[in-house]
């Protein structure tokens, strides 16, 4: 049982996994919670089992993230909900058959939940946590974010939006009393892999975190102020190295003219010489 009051999380894919671990986390650290995934039974389930366990208040709303009705419903629950001060968007789907091998109607509904759900939930949320001077969105991203290579091109690329979402709006917002932090996590034990289409058992053992420490060390590194949290990355210094010559480069990027390399002299240099 716990006294502290936190304000109210809402958690998205709430009912396994990631989510249901977020859920038993936050509750104890004195989060009242609003709980969403599509089955309301296990749904329900986990809710009184934590309002047992932890005397929170929590509430369960049943959608499915690919229909816009009930996107709609829960994006009122997120506008209309005062208490709420955090928002994790936790609800996903992964591929990990190559794209010509892939079906095009799941890949589209993985974008729908990805992508789009993604962002009308966010944006649900962060006019109120900036009216209400704070609160804290925490997206789940994935390494693939930064390694597109390791599996499906496009579920790489639905977290690639994920990741750069959350660094636009932590520039956007940090100066607003909101917080953005952006998970990676890399392989993890929960029925993802199966409904990705590669059971968990088939990966070798020392590259799979389990759900509890992925959770755990994701919210340590909000602890910690960290923007962007890869539980599995031995050392912060190395992200912040990729940071670093990322935004050392994003100077370089636009220009007047092409690079010398490519032997282009510039409509403007063109010009001088005409005159």
């Amino acid at each position: 049982m716990t006294s502290t009051q936190q304000g109210t999380a809402l958690i998205t894919g709430a009912s396994s996994g990631i989510g249901a671990v977020y859920a038993d986390r936050l509750a104890r650290r004195g989060f009242d919670l609003v709980l969403v995934a599509r089955n309301q039974a296990r749904l329900q389930a986990l809710a009184d089992r934590l309002a047992a366990q932890t005397g929170r208040k929590i509430e369960t709303i049943a959608a499915d993230l690919t229909n816009k009705q009930d996107i709609a419903r829960v994006e009122a629950a997120i506008r209309t909900n005062r208490d709420l001060t955090l928002l994790v968007n936790n609800a996903g789907v992964g591929a990990t058959a190559p794209l010509l091998a892939s079906d095009i109607e799941k890949m589209e509904e993985m974008l729908a939940i990805n992508v789009n759900a993604l962002t009308r939930l966010t944006y649900a949320a962060a006019p109120g946590f900036v009216a209400r001077g704070g609160g804290t969105i925490v997206n789940i991203s994935s390494i693939v974010a930064v390694s597109p290579e390791t599996l499906n091109g496009v579920y790489g690329g639905s977290k690639a939006f994920v990741l750069a979402l959350s660094q636009s709006l932590q520039h956007e917002l940090g100066d607003k009393g909101v917080r953005v932090q952006a998970v990676l996590p890399g392989a993890t034990a929960t029925e993802f892999w199966d409904i990705a289409g590669l059971p968990v058992q088939h990966l070798p053992t020392e590259i799979v975190m389990s759900a509890e420490d992925m959770v755990d060390a994701a919210l340590a590194g909000l602890d910690l102020g960290e923007q962007v949290t890869i539980p599995a990355l031995p050392s912060q210094a190395e992200w912040d190295a990729f940071e670093a010559a990322r935004r050392a480069m994003s100077a370089r990027l636009s220009s007047s003219a092409p690079a010398p390399r490519y032997g282009v002299a510039g409509a403007r240099a063109e010009v001088a010489l005409q005159a």
